[in-house]
């Protein structure tokens, strides 16, 4: 669609077509005088009185069929107007946007590491120990994974100690089916009567049936994949008449 715009420095009237002024929100050179304005603001209607309408070799750049070929070729290598060329980024804020995306993805590396650092080295056995060199600092630590699905009690025995009246000996052997070390799980031992009633439960943490010369050094080392650990509890039983017993492992939430 051709439209009229006049510059509002000298006058001068143009032809220019609507696909022109949007191309750059309506903001054009005059081809006579140099001003730069606004062609939609500028824009006129043409009326009886005929208007005398000036080529502009700024708007001549968008539409070379309204120009000779001649002309055309000259304003080929003529540079593009100031108000038409975008301002190429500066060095210094490309270093800027770099850095700071730099920094966020180490950020996001550093969260996901936070997050999964007990499946992590899980995964990577090597990775534990500059995991846990991290995390010294922030104080947190590199727990070994617990999937107590992936554990199990493989046998267990209840004997009364024929040494000292009142106490009873627990025996169990815990296997762990996982292909990577796994923490101690906790026991739930449960006496029963002879109608299999509960008379008394406890929960043993694996500080409570660890062999104390090892105990902090097994901890931290857990069960390896693979393997399995034999425990020996004592108990005292004296205040229970008790005749048999359930045992379960699980993780504390």
């Amino acid at each position: 669609m051709s439209l009229i715009t006049r510059c509002p420095v000298c006058g001068t009237t143009f032809r220019v077509q609507s696909s022109q002024l949007a191309a750059h929100s309506g903001t054009v050179r005059c081809g006579k005088c140099g001003g730069i304005f606004n062609g939609v603001a500028a824009l006129v209607e043409e009326g009886d009185e005929r208007l005398a309408l000036e080529p502009s070799p700024q708007l001549g750049l968008f539409d070379p069929g309204r120009r000779p070929a001649a002309a055309a070729v000259g304003a080929a290598a003529q540079p593009m107007p100031d108000f038409l060329a975008e301002e190429a980024p500066s060095r210094r804020s490309r270093w800027l946007w770099g850095a700071a995306a730099l920094l966020a993805a180490l950020g996001i590396a550093a969260q996901f590491a936070y997050r999964f650092r007990a499946e992590l080295a899980a995964a990577a056995p090597q990775a534990r120990e500059p995991l846990r060199a991290l995390c010294r600092p922030l104080g947190c630590e590199v727990p070994l994974p617990r999937r107590p699905e992936l554990m199990s009690i493989d046998s267990s025995e209840l004997q009364a100690d024929s040494r000292r009246e009142g106490l009873i000996v627990l025996n169990a052997v815990i296997r762990n089916r996982a292909s990577f070390p796994q923490d101690y799980p906790a026991l739930e031992l449960t006496l029963t009567d002879e109608v299999d009633r509960p008379v008394l439960r406890r929960v043993l943490a694996p500080r409570d049936y660890l062999e104390p010369a090892r105990r902090e050094e097994l901890v931290r080392q857990g069960i390896a994949g693979g393997t399995e650990a034999a425990l020996r509890v004592f108990l005292d039983t004296s205040r229970t008449r008790a005749t048999g017993y359930r045992l379960y492992l699980f993780y504390p939430s």
